[in-house]
């Protein structure tokens, strides 16, 4: 575990635990109700105010463990529960104290008592609920002290739900982006757009189960509630299930690529991993990143239609071979179009043999023409090959030696700033690497870049040729 993970730990914890305990005296000492709780949660039994004020808490302590029991880890390792339903009822009932204390008990889970969780991260879970609960019920607080009325309660409800719901995306993103080495930007908005709008939906269900509650002789009809708290845990997981049946059907095509070369056996799978590194360290957006895994993966499907004599061959290619094999990316761009759903994949499996200087294929696209994921996957695809036996190379390159053709080669074949971002990754972490040359490299455009600025300027002579 990370220094800087510990110390974020310890301070949420430790801040949960004072904006409990301050919460609940500042509530208590004020004197309106019953332990500072509100005494539209409490159950009517006949008892004293305290008694059924208690039963209140306790009603809803069991929902939220019924709730929060079975919780769904999305993609980026988020874990996803439907008990933020019972916690903002709990809020608009009993307000800050109660929605405090009902987060804190109500969000155990099955695996912390199986002792699968270890008890540092029991509190961090537990606090990552109650400092954002507690933050929702002042916010709901506040504005039901502005007027009275349903329509005012909703509007607090919705406002105390929404900060709450905002806040511990914030706070479980920045544990798992540091435990992980993600962006926090790319773990929150990764795993919140897969359950977002279903868990905000919830907003004015909590509301509705609050209003039902407080019906008398009927609170106990607020259990008809589970059944699409239910449902919406079952689509959490579909959601999940889905992702990964998609994702594991690319990497089995993938694998069934590369399996046609016995030297590049898990080449596509090292690629992507090698590609969302470089990714990450760009700090390219949730998307993005998403579209460097399966573009990784995908990257080299059009060598199916590249005949085995060529595919492994051991000796130089003849014009023909060459040109064969240069066509497996539009190739396998052609194979994934059907597939709406790898649109943003396309470009990167089209044009990540793009060189830098425009002399790469298909397309000679130069710089910036080429999009940036494509330029990505160029450095960690040609990063892979180097550093891995081929049939044309017996003997792989050293991590230092491949890092040093792509120095040698950025500006030329490689984007530099791709090549800067690489060096960043554990890839060559603790590799001796030469770094950018002093003076800059002149780099001759090919003839077709100087005839496309002949056209852009609408010279009639061909324009004088930069030097990068």
């Amino acid at each position: 575990m990370s220094r800087s993970l510990k110390l974020y730990m310890t301070g949420l914890v430790s801040l949960s635990v004072l904006a409990l305990l301050l919460t609940s005296f500042l509530f208590a000492a004020d004197g309106r109700f019953p332990f500072g709780i509100r005494p539209e949660i409490a159950i009517d039994l006949g008892q004293s105010a305290e008694i059924e004020v208690f039963a209140g808490l306790a009603f809803w302590t069991l929902i939220t463990l019924f709730a929060g029991a079975l919780p769904v880890r999305m993609p980026r390792g988020t874990l996803v529960s439907v008990s933020i339903a019972p916690i903002v009822a709990t809020m608009v009932l009993g307000g800050p104290v109660a929605a405090g204390w009902v987060a804190l008990i109500g969000t155990s889970e099955l695996r912390e008592v199986r002792g699968r969780v270890p008890w540092y991260g029991t509190a961090v879970n537990h606090a990552g609920m109650v400092l954002p609960a507690i933050a929702g019920a002042l916010a709901c607080e506040a504005i039901r002290g502005a007027g009275n009325g349903r329509f005012v309660s909703f509007v607090a409800s919705m406002a105390g739900a929404w900060i709450m719901f905002a806040l511990n995306v914030l706070i479980v993103a920045m544990v798992v982006a540091l435990r992980t080495n993600q962006s926090v930007r790319v773990v929150a908005v990764g795993d919140a757009k897969g359950f977002a709008t279903s868990q905000l939906a919830l907003s004015p269900l909590s509301w509705l189960m609050a209003q039902v509650f407080t019906i008398p002789e009927a609170w106990w009809a607020t259990l008809l509630f589970g059944l699409p708290l239910y449902t919406t845990r079952v689509a959490h997981n579909r959601f999940v299930e889905m992702r990964e049946m998609f994702t594991q059907t690319i990497g089995a095509l993938a694998g069934a690529v590369d399996k046609r070369d016995p030297y590049t056996s898990k080449h596509s799978q090292r690629v992507k991993m090698i590609a969302v590194d470089i990714g990450r360290e760009m700090h390219v957006n949730e998307p993005e990143l998403e579209a460097l895994e399966w573009g990784g993966l995908l990257h080299d499907v059009g060598k199916i239609g590249v005949p085995d004599r060529v595919l492994l061959k051991e000796e130089r290619l003849t014009r023909e071979e060459r040109m064969l094999m240069n066509a497996h990316p539009v190739l396998g761009a052609q194979i994934i179009a059907p597939v709406t759903k790898l649109a943003p994949e396309l470009p990167i499996i089209r044009h990540h043999h793009e060189w830098y200087n425009g002399s790469g294929y298909p397309d000679r696209l130069i710089g910036d023409e080429i999009p940036k994921l494509a330029r990505i996957l160029h450095v960690a695809d040609a990063f892979e090959a180097m550093t891995a036996q081929r049939p044309y190379r017996m003997t792989p390159l050293t991590p230092e030696q491949a890092l040093g053709e792509l120095r040698k080669f950025a500006g030329i074949q490689f984007d530099p700033a791709v090549v800067d971002a690489f060096v960043k990754t554990p890839w060559v972490d603790g590799v001796p690497d030469a770094g950018k040359q002093a003076e800059p490299r002149q780099i001759p455009l090919i003839a077709h870049a100087a005839d496309r600025l002949t056209q852009a300027t609408g010279r009639k002579e061909p324009a004088p040729v930069e030097r990068a």
